[in-house]
């Protein structure tokens, strides 16, 4: 199970850094859309201008937030953190609705974190040897 968390890892961060590049993506056209409101049909094109840049904008700004948690639960997941656990957990059930890659990334996730061994790997580790009671 120790090699499905650390796939699971990588495929979250890589998750992550493909929805932070549309994010970016998403602002600069949201930037060229606010850009035709200089333009000479400035007056024609100012509501459409404007409603498309705030459109842009705002699935820019949620995708770049969507990448960034799932680069951080890689980051936790990488650690072995039981905060990871949960946060990719959540990310997870979202990413169901995600068609194809979500889900396929959604059920795997799922999958490697819910079954008793990776749960396991998760647990705080208590140090025993002599000494300890």
């Amino acid at each position: 199970m120790e090699r499905h968390v650390r796939l699971l890892g990588i495929l979250a961060a890589l998750w992550g850094a493909l929805a932070l590049l549309v994010g970016v993506s998403m602002l600069l056209l949201a930037a060229g859309a606010l850009a035709i409101l200089e333009g000479p049909d400035r007056e024609t094109l100012s509501f459409a201008a404007g409603l498309t840049a705030a459109a842009f904008a705002s699935i820019g700004v949620f995708t770049l937030l969507w990448g960034a948690a799932h680069a951080w639960a890689a980051s936790l997941l990488g650690r072995r953190l039981a905060a990871g656990r949960i946060l990719m957990l959540a990310l997870a059930v979202v990413d169901l609705l995600v068609l194809p890659f979500g889900t396929a990334l959604g059920i795997y996730a799922l999958w490697v974190l819910l079954t008793n061994e990776g749960r396991r790997l998760f647990e705080p580790r208590t140090p025993t040897g002599p000494g300890r009671l």
